[in-house]
């Protein structure tokens, strides 16, 4: 992790807006298009990290409450799930020894989560639309001889990026930079 190197941001001119050139993929040959997407990754990551940054920044102002009660609620669920998949006997046990409580709980969490559905979606969407504006621009914009240099870069191993190691771990550092 020591010689992780941040990606510059590009200007935004490049990002969006001058010398930006966009076109619809090429569907019918997914393999292009699958590296279309991952070079536009790894080139414009520090831009996309921002953007996603912000998206969901904007979205947590115009809706503060329904993000911290549905980030809550997730928290809740997945110590939940993560505790009782690893003490399986003190859970079965528990409800062996207290059946009426295990049913009021059971009931009780049922309303939390419908109760929390609208809080829950709005944290999601603050996810998953900067997510979905970053797989959009990835598609559609046009390799550039720079970013086709500093993605060989990462790809030879001469310079390791935060996107180059989340696509390492995706198992797509092969199909990077070529």
């Amino acid at each position: 992790m020591a010689d992780v190197e941040l990606a510059p941001l590009r200007s935004m001119g490049d990002f969006l807006l001058d010398s930006a050139r966009f076109q619809i993929p090429q569907i019918n040959d997914p393999e292009k298009w699958c590296n279309r997407v991952l070079n536009n990754l790894l080139y414009y990551q520090s831009n996309y990290f921002l953007a996603a940054l912000l998206i969901f920044l904007l979205i947590g102002i115009i809706h503060p409450v329904q993000i911290l009660f549905g980030f809550t609620a997730l928290a809740i669920c997945f110590g939940l799930f993560v505790y009782f998949t690893n003490n399986q006997y003190k859970a079965r046990r528990f409800k062996h020894d207290h059946p009426v409580f295990c049913v009021a709980a059971i009931i009780a969490s049922g309303y939390f989560v419908v109760y929390m559905f609208g809080a829950v979606l709005v944290f999601l969407f603050g996810i998953a639309f900067p997510l979905l504006l970053i797989l959009i621009h990835a598609s559609l914009r046009l390799r550039n001889l720079k970013n086709k240099f500093a993605n060989k870069l990462e790809y030879v191993g001469l310079k390791r990026t935060p996107m180059g190691l989340i696509l390492e771990g995706l198992g797509q550092e092969q199909e990077a930079g070529s």
